[in-house]
Formats: C-alpha cells, sequence, structure tokens
C-alpha cells in the first residue's frame, strides 16, 4: 500500500496565491495537500480549530513567511504546534532578508525549523526530493 505524505501549507493568505503555485509545481499523487486558503472559514475559534486539527494529521509544515506577510503570528503558531508534534518543518522566509528587525524576532521560529531556505523555488526543490523519496529528517 502506497501511503501519502501530507502536508499542511502555512503562512499569509495574500493575493500571490502561492499554496496553488507550491501544489501544482508538486503535481504529484504522493501528497496529500491541507491548505487553509480553502476551507473559508471566518470565525477565529472555528479556522484555529481547523489549522491545528490539520496540522496535527500532516507528516510535513510547508511554512511560507513572505517578504510582505505583515506579521506572521499564525504561521509562527502552526510552525511552533508542529515543532511540538516532532514534525518535519520546511521554512521559508523572505521576510528577514529585507527586514533585520523582524529577524532577530524570528530567529526562535527558524531555529524551530527542520530545515530553512530563503525562497518559494527552493522550498518546492525540496519538496520534490521528498517526492522522489530523500528522506527528511525530524
Amino acid at each position: 500500500m502506497n501511503m501519502k505524505t501530507k502536508v499542511y501549507l502555512a503562512g499569509g493568505m495574500n493575493q500571490s496565491n502561492w499554496q496553488k503555485n507550491v501544489i501544482e509545481s508538486i503535481n504529484s499523487e504522493n501528497f496529500i495537500f491541507y491548505n487553509p486558503r480553502e476551507h473559508s472559514l471566518t470565525d477565529s475559534t472555528e479556522y484555529t480549530f481547523w489549522d491545528l486539527f490539520y496540522v496535527k494529521q500532516s507528516d510535513i509544515l510547508f511554512a511560507y513567511m513572505q517578504s510582505d506577510n505583515p506579521s506572521g503570528i499564525g504561521l509562527t503558531l502552526e510552525v511552533g504546534y508542529a515543532r511540538a508534534m516532532d514534525k518535519s518543518i520546511i521554512l521559508i522566509d523572505e521576510k528577514s532578508k529585507v527586514d533585520k528587525n523582524f529577524a532577530a524576532r524570528f530567529e526562535i521560529v527558524r531555529e524551530s525549523a527542520t530545515i530553512v531556505f530563503d525562497n518559494l523555488e527552493d522550498g518546492i526543490n525540496f519538496l520534490k526530493k521528498i517526492m522522489n523519496g530523500i528522506t527528511l529528517p525530524k
């Protein structure tokens, strides 16, 4: 039986729709993606429940801190929760390159990740390597 790797997509909900880009770039039947952009929940109690429920279900947290993300508070919660459950975390941190004050505060999140990239393309390429059988450490 072929088990699918479950990936939670954590990060901003701006107009870029980066989540769709990730899913389409991978284009694999080996992954199940949990995409919070698609749940359409607006009540904070409901979307927080949904987010944490699916972080718990996931094998990998794919977290994208875009340079224009105003705070990253939700992403920070999701990374911390995933770390507490010993999930593999792929973090793409574009914001720390352009905002040194943010970088100093975000270092704890970077340290909590399994692996960190500074651009989305590198993160997607790494996810493709996992699709091709490279084992990701915890």
